[in-house]
């Protein structure tokens, strides 16, 4: 109690001196009357401001927070320096001689400066006090936590599983052999003194190699019908997208329905920053859950217990400023030097790119802290920073190595904080997806795919599209179709057969072209019929690898360039269009083939083995969504004292797969555990 006061008795002195600092460097911010004061006059006049601002900023700032948690949290981050510097005015006028005047603008930065400086004395002064140090993370964790188990009670380890959106198992491994992530490395025994503790391994995702799938089908073992990121439903016309509230809530109802189960982590769990729930009871920033209305939810009370110590806020906003002016600069580099490949990072990317890589990382991470020191059984926390930003600048970019510095640091504070932690926890580290590199389809080849699709089906495109190479071939495919001559210029060529709408969406280099007005899903002869070019269109262009439809004859049926057609049942035999995709490929393919509300057709985009590359149908230079390449490989890592993931010799295949892995984990006390599989060693080298 006696070191609590004295260095709150410092951290005053200090915030006094920088307010007396302040006041002799900033023009419009004054201590003093016009006519001057004493020395000792101006002193009590800075202790009392500084003091009075100390007291709002612990009283008035929860229940300012409190009231804007309806407030996005991109806007939250930028009102936190007006808030503050509000405040610092409210406490000027506190003053009993009224004497002292700031300037808004002035408040603002004054505000800042002494909440950086009173959190940096704190943190200062409290380095070796461990009492301390555990009081200042409780105030990080959500204010209606349960209490922990009291000392010497018995207790299971808990898990954290972490998840690193986006980082695919061999851009991880190069980043621990380049000295990036530290902290990683020591988990596998890499650097000196180091040693292992951590097994790591990668497995293989679905044909829908994105969060909404992999994340659905790890936290409630279903991702049955997940045929993209984002598809369109004809029996609802509705067109769902996984990061969309409302549609996370039904796919997150549908999966508990089809497996009876509420999820992993319905026993004592807490969800942070996920798509899905997992069934926890503790939430934060979970979507599914976002568009609730009312005391139930409880997303959002993870900004709430962060933003409510104001010298968190103003250490998040300087740093989202910071990340904003960063990537200003790294994108006009880039635009400077006509890097390519390129795209558009200008309008509001820049605030969008710093909420993630900033905010909510930690948000999640004070959230997670919050967790273990309350003892809860089971997290799961999802960081996307690496994601948002390898999406625009590229997975191996300068851009998203800094990223994984980042993300690394945050994973030593956890690791330093179990240490202090009521129970002990076990950290599994894993990621969703990877990501492939490769120019925009529409760069490469100056149209879209719906463009192209439009164009093989006949109807109206812009003429920038008709004037490409592509949209030439197919209007002129369309003609020949249809037995009608081929013009040279002339009037706007019209499809004598009535034409259907498509509705065409894009995931990452995964694309779905659907017609509303037909109820059922489409045979290829169906399409044929209406549109006789549109497949030969799409199978026979350089820029897509496959195609997938349904036919009355064969079933599934793969379309690929040179009149290439295999039944989905004689893929094993022969893959055709297929054999660059790798193993599994097949067997992806199969299994979205079967979902109710897969597309009336399927596009998968050209994938170069060699150098790894896909052409995204949207405006991205890294992106997962389909197959090809690193965006179907992500990793596992897990403690030495838990089971292996699959026997030796067998691969990870599949997110529901990956689902039973840490549901058996969760059954396991620590320990040296018996190996799946007869053949399994308990090896903890690194699998390749």
């Amino acid at each position: 109690m006696a070191s609590a006061v004295w260095r709150s008795v410092a951290v005053w002195a200090v915030s006094t001196v920088t307010m007396l600092v302040l006041a002799g460097i900033l023009p419009d911010f004054r201590l003093q009357s016009a006519d001057g004061d004493s020395a000792t006059s101006i002193a009590v006049t800075a202790a009392l401001g500084a003091g009075a601002f100390g007291v709002l900023s612990s009283v008035v700032w929860p229940l300012l927070v409190r009231a804007l948690l309806l407030v996005p949290a991109l806007v939250l981050g930028v009102l936190v320096f007006f808030l503050n510097g509000s405040l610092l005015i409210l406490a000027l006028r506190l003053d009993p001689s009224g004497q002292s005047e700031a300037a808004p603008e002035t408040a603002v930065v004054v505000a800042a400066v002494m909440s950086a400086v009173a959190s940096a004395t704190g943190g200062a002064l409290a380095v070796r006090d461990d009492d301390a140090y555990r009081r200042r993370l409780y105030r990080l964790s959500d204010r209606r936590r349960r209490q922990a188990p009291p000392p010497g009670a018995p207790s299971a380890p808990g898990t954290v599983f972490l998840q690193l959106d986006g980082v695919g198992h061999d851009v991880l491994v190069d980043a621990i052999g380049r000295g990036l992530m530290p902290t990683v490395a020591a988990w596998l025994g890499e650097g000196p003194g180091a040693r292992t503790t951590h097994r790591l391994a990668p497995w293989r995702t679905d044909w829908s190699s994105q969060t909404g799938a992999s994340q659905l089908g790890i936290l409630h073992g279903s991702n049955h019908d997940i045929p993209a990121f984002r598809w369109y439903e004809k029996d609802t016309r509705e067109i769902m997208v996984c990061n969309r509230p409302t549609s996370a809530a039904e796919l997150q109802r549908r999966a508990i329905e089809r497996t009876g189960d509420g999820g992993l982590l319905t026993v004592d769990g807490a969800s942070r920053g996920n798509l899905f729930s997992g069934g926890a009871e503790q939430l934060a920033l979970v979507l599914s859950v976002a568009a609730r209305r009312g005391r139930e939810n409880r997303s959002r009370a993870g900004y709430f217990a962060y933003f409510s110590d104001p010298a968190n806020a103003v250490r998040t906003a300087l740093s989202f400023v910071a990340d904003v002016s960063r990537e200003i600069g790294e994108s006009t580099r880039a635009r400077l030097r006509k890097q390519r490949p390129r795209v558009g990072r200008g309008g509001l990317y820049p605030f969008i790119r710093a909420f993630a890589t900033v905010i909510e990382r930690d948000v999640v991470v004070a959230a997670v802290i919050g967790d273990m020191f309350a003892g809860r059984a089971s997290v799961y926390a999802d960081l996307v920073a690496y994601d948002e930003v390898a999406h625009h600048s590229g997975p191996r970019s300068r851009d998203a190595e800094k990223v994984l510095q980042r993300l690394d640091r945050s994973l030593a504070l956890i690791e330093q904080v179990a240490e202090h932690a009521p129970r002990m926890y076990r950290v599994v580290l894993l990621s969703d997806h990877g990501q492939s590199p490769g120019e925009t389809f529409h760069a490469r080849y100056g149209l879209g795919l719906g463009e192209l699709v439009r164009a093989g089906c006949g109807l109206p495109v812009p003429r920038k599209a008709r004037r490409t190479h592509s949209g030439a071939e197919a209007r002129a495919a369309v003609r020949a179709a249809l037995r009608r001559p081929v013009e040279e210029g002339g009037e706007e060529f019209r499809p004598t057969l009535p034409p259907s709408e498509p509705i065409v969406l894009a995931s990452g280099n995964l694309g779905l072209v659907s017609f509303p007005d037909v109820p059922h899903r489409m045979s290829r002869e169906e399409i044929d019929e209406r549109h006789p070019a549109l497949l030969t269109t799409l199978a026979n262009h350089p820029g897509i690898g496959f195609v997938l439809v349904r036919s009355e004859e064969h079933g599934g049926l793969v379309l690929g360039a040179h009149g290439a057609e295999i039944p989905l049942d004689e893929l094993d035999d022969g893959p055709g269009p297929l054999a660059d995709f790798g193993v599994g490929a097949a067997d992806a393919v199969r299994r979205t083939h079967a979902f109710p509300h897969v597309a009336d057709i399927m596009v998968n985009s050209w994938y170069d083995p060699e150098d790894g590359e896909v052409l995204a149908f949207e405006e991205q230079i890294g992106s997962h969504g389909g197959l090809g390449g690193a965006q179907g490989r992500p990793f596992l890592m897990s403690p030495l004292t838990l089971s292996p993931p699959v026997g030796a010799g067998e691969e990870l295949v599949g997110a529901e797969e990956v689902h039973r892995v840490l549901r058996r984990w969760l059954r396991e006390d620590d320990g040296p555990q018996v190996p799946v599989g007869d053949d399994a060693t308990h090896d903890d080298a690194r699998s390749a």
